[in-house]
C-alpha cells in the first residue's frame, strides 16, 4: 500500500544490492520485451498435450499488458496458433455496486476531512472484487474450452489485476505476474493512466488516490503475497519500464530474494518536494537541478520503496512489500512476524528543512485506538526524531508548561476557518536542536521540525496521511492551494499533558552507555513504554561487531564518510553505505560487523524492535 501523492519522477539508481547468486539463476533473467516474450512462446509450446490453453497475466495496480498481449499475439501468428485476450474486469462488480460496498470505507464529510484524504481499510480479499455469478459463468465457458489434444491451436491470455485469483486458478497453464513499484504506480496516477479497479466514475486525483490506498492497494499486496507464497507463478516480470520489461522463471526468482535476504542491503530511495522543502539532501545526492527542493526522502518507508538487484549483467526492481511479505521470518524475524504479522512494522525518512523555507507544520498524530477505531490501521503513528543536521533550528515539542489549551484550540479553529494567524510559539514548547539530539514522539504529541535542519525521522508502520496539521502558517502548498488543516482529528487526539516540565528525560532522553571497548561503544537513544522499537547509535573509530540476535537492525550513517557492513560468516555478504544512507541487517544474519572505511570516526543509529 502507498499513499504517495506527489513523488518526485527521478529514477535513483545508487542503491544496487548484489547477492550472491548460483551461475544459473545470473544468466537466468530474460531482459527486454523480445526476449521476455521468447521466454513465454518457450513456456507455452513446452506445455503438453493441449490444443487450447490458458496463460493468466496478472499484476500490481498501474502494471501494463496490453504491449506484451500484442507482442505475444505477433510472436504466435506465424506458428498457426490463435490467440484471444480477456480483461478480467469483465468479471468485476459493477462501478455502482463497488461503491456502495465502500460506503463506509471511504465516506464523505468535508467538514471534519475537507480535501478527503482519510477513509477506512477495507479488509477483504481479491475475491470481494468479483461478481460471483459473472465469475462463475465465466470460468464454466472457459473451462469448456481448455481442451486436450496433439497440436497446440490455441493461447487464451486472461489478464487484469486478480486474473489468477483462487477460483481461477485451476484453469492457467502459465501464470506470469507483472510487478509495479509503488512510485511508478504514483506516477502512472498521476499521468492518467490508471483508475481505481471496476471504477467508472469521475474522480479527482485525491479521490483516486485516497480510493486506491483504502482498497484497491489493499487487496492486491494480499494478493501477490499469496501468489508468490503458494508457488502459484511461472513468471515475475519487472514491469517498471514497460519498454524493457524483464522476467525470471518463479525458481530462479525465489533464489533472487533466498540470496537478498542473507545479507545487508539498501532500498531505492523516493523523493518529494514540499512547501518547507530544503536543499542539503538534494546537494548530498546530486538530485536534479530543476527539483525546486527535498522536502521528504523516503529511504525506507516500507510501502513506497524498492530494491534494486543485481542478477548477472541486468538490474531487477522489486517493490520492497513483494520482498519483505515473502521472506518475512528471514528479514524480520520470528518475534516480529508473531507480533506485526508479514509487515515491516519500523518507517524511516528525512525531513530537511535545511536552507528551507519554514517550518513543518505543527502536527499531532493518532494513538492506537483512534487510528484503529476511525481508518482501521494496525498501528498507531508513533514518531522520534534524530537530528543529522542543523543551522540555528529548533525542535517543537509539546506545550508550554504555562500553555492555555482552550485558547490555542480557539485560535487553531480561527486560523482554519478564517484564516487568521496567531503566535503559535506562545503555546508551543521548543527546543534549540543540536547535530545528534533524539526526540521520541509517541502518537498523540504535539510536534514540528524547524527551519533549517534535517532531522532522520523513525517511526511505526502507519502509511497513510494521518498527519493531523493543527496549525501551518496560511501557507499554500507548491500548486497554490491552502494546505488542509485537520483540527477537528488534532484536538481529539492531541495529548494536552505533555508539557515542557515532563518532556526532559522522557520525550528527549538522556544517552546511556550499553556496552563499549576500545574504540567503540554503544549508546542507548531512547526508548519509551508506548513506542515499540530501541533507538541506538554505535561509536566506532575502526570498527564494531553485532549481533541481531534475531531481530532487524536498520543502520544510517549519521556521521563519517564511508563504512562496510557485512556478514561475519561471510564477508562477501555486504553493503558499502555511504553517508546518510540507510541499511537494513536481515534477522536471520546473526553476527555481522562494521568497518570505518573513512578518516573520521563514525557514528551508526541503530533501530530494532524492543
Amino acid at each position: 500500500m502507498s499513499f504517495m501523492f506527489h513523488p518526485y519522477p527521478y529514477d535513483d539508481t545508487n542503491a544496487i544490492n548484489r547477492p550472491q547468486l548460483p551461475p544459473e539463476t545470473a544468466v537466468a533473467m530474460s531482459s527486454g520485451n523480445d526476449a521476455v516474450i521468447r521466454a513465454m512462446v518457450k513456456a507455452i509450446k513446452g506445455v503438453a498435450g493441449r490444443e487450447c490453453l490458458f496463460v493468466a497475466f496478472d499484476g500490481y495496480i498501474g502494471a501494463e499488458w496490453e504491449r506484451s498481449i500484442e507482442l505475444l499475439n505477433n510472436a504466435l501468428a506465424p506458428e498457426n496458433i490463435g490467440m484471444t485476450s480477456v480483461d478480467i474486469a469483465e468479471c468485476y462488480k459493477g462501478s455502482e455496486e463497488l461503491e456502495k460496498m465502500l460506503a463506509e470505507n471511504l465516506p464523505i464529510d468535508r467538514e471534519i476531512d475537507p480535501v478527503l484524504l482519510f477513509g477506512k481499510i477495507f479488509h477483504g480479499g481479491i475475491e470481494e472484487l468479483f461478481d460471483p455469478r459473472r465469475l462463475a459463468e465465466r470460468k464454466a465457458l472457459w473451462l469448456g474450452r481448455k481442451k486436450a489434444g496433439s497440436n497446440l491451436k490455441e493461447v487464451i491470455i486472461i489478464y487484469g489485476c486478480g486474473s489468477a485469483c483462487r477460483e481461477l486458478r485451476e484453469l492457467y497453464d502459465v501464470i506470469a505476474y507483472y510487478d509495479v513499484t509503488p512510485l511508478q504506480t504514483a506516477l502512472r496516477v498521476k499521468a492518467g493512466a490508471v483508475k481505481p479497479l471496476g471504477d467508472s466514475g469521475k474522480r479527482s486525483i485525491n479521490e483516486i488516490f485516497r480510493r486506491l490506498y483504502y482498497f484497491d492497494y489493499e487487496l492486491a499486496v494480499k494478493h501477490r503475497e499469496e501468489l508468490i507464497l503458494t508457488g502459484a507463478l511461472t513468471f515475475y516480470v519487472d514491469s517498471n519500464k514497460p519498454d524493457n520489461l524483464k522476467l525470471l522463471a518463479f525458481k530462479a526468482f525465489k533464489q533472487v530474494i533466498s540470496e537478498l535476504v542473507k545479507m545487508p542491503f539498501r532500498c531505492k530511495p523516493v523523493y518529494l518536494e514540499g512547501v518547507w522543502g530544503g536543499q542539503f539532501i538534494k546537494k548530498l545526492r546530486r538530485l536534479p537541478e530543476d527539483m525546486r527542493n527535498c522536502a521528504w526522502v523516503f529511504d525506507l518507508i516500507p510501502n513506497e520503496v524498492s530494491l534494486l538487484v543485481k542478477v548477472g549483467k541486468h538490474t531487477l526492481e522489486i517493490p520492497y512489500p513483494t520482498f519483505f511479505r515473502a521472506v518475512s521470518e528471514e528479514l524480520m524475524g520470528s518475534e516480529s512476524v508473531r507480533r506485526f504479522g508479514r509487515i515491516f512494522p519500523i518507517r524511516f525518512n528525512y525531513d530537511d528543512t535545511y536552507a528551507g523555507d519554514g517550518n513543518m507544520s505543527i502536527q499531532v498524530h493518532p494513538p492506537a485506538e483512534y487510528a484503529k477505531k476511525n481508518f482501521g490501521e494496525p498501528f498507531q503513528q508513533d514518531e522520534s526524531y534524530y537530528v543529522v543536521k542543523t543551522g540555528g533550528s529548533r525542535t517543537y515539542l509539546g506545550f508550554k508548561d504555562d500553555a492555555d489549551i482552550n485558547e490555542f484550540f480557539t485560535n487553531v479553529r480561527t486560523a482554519e476557518t478564517e484564516h487568521k494567524p496567531f503566535d503559535y510559539e506562545r503555546y508551543v514548547n521548543s527546543f534549540e536542536s543540536r547535530r545528534g539530539d533524539q526526540f521520541l514522539l509517541p502518537g498523540g504529541t504535539l510536534h514540528a521540525s524547524g527551519r533549517n535542519q534535517v532531522v532522520l525521522e523513525i517511526g511505526s508502520c502507519t502509511v497513510g496521511s494521518y498527519t493531523f496539521k493543527m496549525y501551518d502558517y496560511l501557507r499554500l502548498d507548491l500548486n497554490g492551494i491552502p494546505r488542509p488543516i485537520h483540527s477537528k482529528h488534532g484536538m481529539k487526539v492531541v495529548n494536552t499533558s505533555c508539557r515542557r516540565s515532563a518532556i526532559d528525560g522522557v520525550l528527549r532522553p538522556q544517552t546511556k552507555v550499553l556496552r563499549e571497548g576500545e574504540g567503540w561503544k554503544e549508546l542507548l537513544l531512547g526508548e519509551h513504554e508506548k513506542i515499540f522499537f530501541s533507538l541506538r547509535r554505535l561509536e566506532f573509530d575502526r570498527c564494531i561487531k553485532d549481533n541481531t540476535n534475531g531481530k532487524f537492525n536498520v543502520l544510517v550513517l549519521v556521521e563519517g564518510e564511508e563504512a562496510l557492513v557485512y556478514a561475519l560468516d561471510n564477508p562477501e555478504r555486504c553493503y558499502r553505505m555511504k553517508y546518510c544512507d540507510m541499511v537494513v541487517v536481515p534477522a536471520v544474519m546473526g553476527k555481522y560487523g562494521i568497518i570505518n572505511l573513512g578518516k573520521d570516526p563514525c557514528k551508526v543509529t541503530k533501530t530494532l524492535l524492543k
